[in-house]
């Protein structure tokens, strides 16, 4: 038990040192000196509640996502059933109500049209359930119902893929370690530390960028725009700036409602300023399959206008005067040069595959960061100053070596954290200042169970030996029960639950390592050097 060949003292002090190398960075750090650039610097992320920034709260449009699966499902029926053999010809199509209504001109092909259409549909994840339901009504009359497991399975997905576009644009706004977490079914948190333009990141998370190229009705009539007259087969939209679209008397224009193109095509979006003017614009490229597109839509249909569409609204309406070849074109609007620029890494990141609606905000400013940090210190450095005096008075010798330990304990603490790259918050803090409490039970257990040993009249040596070996048991059991809370407040805790759990766990096993197996280590070679005859514990 006190038995330390010369292999395993290398190792352990091996490993002691560097972690808290590890750790030398991230206090470097807060005290404000530099460290050398020519070294590896492992830090500690600090949280919002520390170094400032904004907290975030979007909701998506549930409502939104079962819409877009009717309009996609409509646009493929129609595309499926002209492409069967022989055609297979319809009336118009109807999505009222949550439904997908068509009737079969020819009642004879009901079969047929069924088995076009039965592979748009699959299952819905595990459920054993069809993301979509498909009924013949009066012999010839379809009517396609979304099923409640398909919009469940639909809401997830647009969510994941939310989350990794609200990922992409803050990664590309330069911000360092963003929280960025999936609540309940529909909601996303965003916490980014350290930003200086909350406002900014507000703007960029509300905007869906959902680019599309759609040919304009010129044939619809102005006064039915007006009047909010839909014709056939159109939609209206509204203009972003009705100025800047030419001074039009309507502020909303009719665009051909199916057809055109998307802009998940796009390869890159860039900032730019346009040539003549030397206003901003965004210049964008598409990849090979879209650059085919647009160049096929814009040779069909020179002499014409095109509606360039953002989030639903008309940013501009240009003529197309010759084909637009080269997958590269340019959109143009009142834009500043920030504006433009964000929309730039808007269209870089990808559309969001719903609406997000900001319905929470917080700003931490990072005076009341520094502010916690030294309240943290503060509380930390009282804390230890009072068992280290409460050790040392009370076990002598052996409280010299739990407070030596305590130190290394905080150091390797400080030193994972940085290998692991986590973020440290206010409750993180507090799990310090408890830790170091908690970190030198395992001597009180250990020195008073050698008290007792002594006083059954074991010898010195045996006294230590047993002491640290029956007061392990009870250590390693308090340890495992700490670890069991420590590990489930990080699974199902979120935000500072989580940076308090992350504390607490890598505390505990680095205060058993330093508390138990170092300070034995130490006691080993003290024992075997002075050969004591009385033991003052």
């Amino acid at each position: 038990m006190l038995e330390f060949s010369l292999w395993k003292k290398i190792w352990l002090w091996g490993l002691t040192l560097a972690l808290c190398v590890c750790a030398l960075p991230s206090l470097f750090s807060v005290s404000g000196l530099s460290w050398p650039a020519a070294l590896p610097d492992p830090k500690i992320n600090l949280g919002l509640d520390l170094a400032g920034g904004s907290h975030i709260l979007l909701e998506a449009d549930e409502k939104q996502v079962a819409q877009q699966r009717i309009e996609a499902m409509d646009e493929s029926v129609r595309a499926r059933l002209k492409q069967a053999t022989p055609t297979i010809q319809i009336g118009d199509v109807s999505s009222a109500n949550g439904h997908l209504t068509f009737m079969l001109k020819d009642p004879g092909q009901v079969d047929a049209a069924r088995e076009a259409i039965l592979p748009l549909t699959s299952g819905a994840g595990l459920t054993g359930q069809r993301d979509w339901d498909i009924q013949v009504q009066n012999g010839s009359q379809f009517v396609l119902t979304p099923t409640k497991e398909g919009v469940d399975q639909a809401i997830s997905a647009a969510m994941d893929t939310a989350i990794e576009v609200v990922r992409k644009r803050i990664d590309a706004l330069g911000t360092r370690e963003p929280t960025i977490i999936r609540q309940g079914q529909n909601r996303i948190v965003v916490q980014v530390p350290g930003l200086q333009d909350p406002q900014a990141l507000k703007s960029l998370l509300g905007q869906t960028a959902k680019l599309e190229f759609k040919m304009v009705d010129d044939a619809a009539s102005p006064a039915d725009i007006v009047a909010g007259i839909v014709p056939p087969g159109d939609e209206i939209l509204p203009y972003a700036d009705a100025p800047a679209a030419g001074g039009a008397a309507a502020p909303k224009i009719a665009v051909k409602r199916l057809g055109g193109i998307k802009g998940d095509q796009l390869t890159d979006a860039k900032q730019g300023f346009e040539h003549n003017s030397n206003q901003p614009v965004v210049s964008i490229t598409f990849n090979q399959a879209g650059g085919e597109k647009f160049a096929q839509l814009t040779s069909e249909n020179v002499g014409k206008r095109f509606a360039i569409i953002l989030d639903g609204k008309v940013l501009s309406a240009p003529s197309i005067n010759e084909p637009i070849l080269g997958g590269s074109a340019q959109i143009s609007g009142s834009f500043s040069v920030q504006s433009a620029t964000q929309l730039a890494i808007a269209l870089r990141s990808g559309a969001l595959p719903v609406d997000l609606t900001v319905i929470e905000e917080r700003t931490v400013g990072p005076d009341l960061g520094a502010d916690s940090i030294r309240k943290g210190l503060i509380a930390m450095t009282i804390g230890s100053l009072l068992v280290v005096a409460l050790m040392v008075l009370t076990y002598g010798r052996f409280g010299i070596y739990a407070t030596i330990a305590l130190v290394f304990n905080v150091l390797m603490i400080l030193g994972i954290m940085a290998l692991m790259g986590t973020t440290l918050t206010l409750p993180g803090i507090g799990g310090f200042v408890l830790t170091i409490g908690a970190a030198v039970d395992a001597n009180v257990l250990i020195y008073e169970r050698m008290r007792e040993e002594r006083k059954k009249g074991r010898r010195v040596v045996s006294a230590v030996e047993n002491g640290y070996k029956e007061a392990s048991r009870a250590i390693y059991d308090a340890n495992v029960t700490n670890a069991i809370a420590g590990v489930l407040l990080f699974a199902f805790g979120s935000g500072p639950v989580r940076g308090f759990a992350v504390v607490l766990i890598i505390g505990l096993f680095t205060s058993v390592f330093t508390g138990v197996t170092l300070t034995r280590m130490w006691v080993a070679d003290w024992l075997r050097r002075a050969r004591p005859t009385e033991l003052n514990v």
